[in-house]
């Protein structure tokens, strides 16, 4: 019984592995691309980035797939008329299945502004919190910044964390081999929540 623990534990540390690699390679090629506009809505740069990430030939060798916008079911929530419209939605999924193992890891993505607060606010009290809480789960978050230093909006988000009294969830930079713009928050419980930030205020808006 334990090695089959360390077997599913290995795959599912893999398969998050791979998840990474997809999502900051489609992060490269967009940027080469430029059709990434700086007054585009979350739900469309993550739509480019999806398409990145379908084009990768990766992604068949692996046997992954992928969707934008999947419903995360809720084991609380009464099934009568209307209830799938009420399910949290998660922006980006990715799974694969590995013999008798099936692995899910979603990717929730939040606009950011280095001079924009309600922004930030939002990061926390729609992306970070919802991981605490449970309604995101098997997950990281993914940061556009679309104006500003990228530096001085990540440390907009700890100033708010810092306000709210919870200046040990701030987020700290962590050494990534795949991305230099990488962040992990340690929340109660010793939950630990992986920031992909994406800087793309340099593209051109025109």
């Amino acid at each position: 019984m334990g090695l089959n623990k360390v077997i599913v534990a290995s795959f599912k540390r893999g398969f998050e592995e791979k998840c990474y690699q997809l999502i900051t390679e489609s992060y490269v090629s967009a940027m080469e691309t430029k059709v990434i506009k700086l007054d585009w809505d979350e739900n469309d740069i993550t739509s480019e980035l999806h398409g990145h990430i379908k084009e990768n030939p990766l992604r068949l060798k692996w046997n992954i797939i992928t969707n934008v916008e999947q419903h995360l079911p809720q084991k609380d929530v009464e099934k009568e008329k209307g209830f799938a419209a009420k399910l949290p939605r998660i922006d980006l999924r990715l799974a694969t299945i590995n013999s008798s193992l099936e692995y899910e890891y979603h990717m929730e993505a939040k606009n950011l502004k280095e001079n924009d607060s309600a922004l930030k606010r939002r990061y926390i009290d729609t992306g970070i919190n919802n991981f605490i809480s449970g309604k995101y789960e098997n997950g990281c978050l993914l940061g556009y910044n679309l104006e500003g230093l990228l530096q001085s909006t990540v440390s907009g988000i700890n100033k708010l964390l810092t306000k709210d009294e919870r200046e040990p969830e701030c987020l700290e930079q962590k050494r990534h081999h795949l991305h230099s713009e990488y962040y992990e928050s340690e929340h109660p419980n010793d939950y630990i929540i992986k920031h992909f930030m994406f800087d793309f205020a340099s593209l051109n808006s025109a």
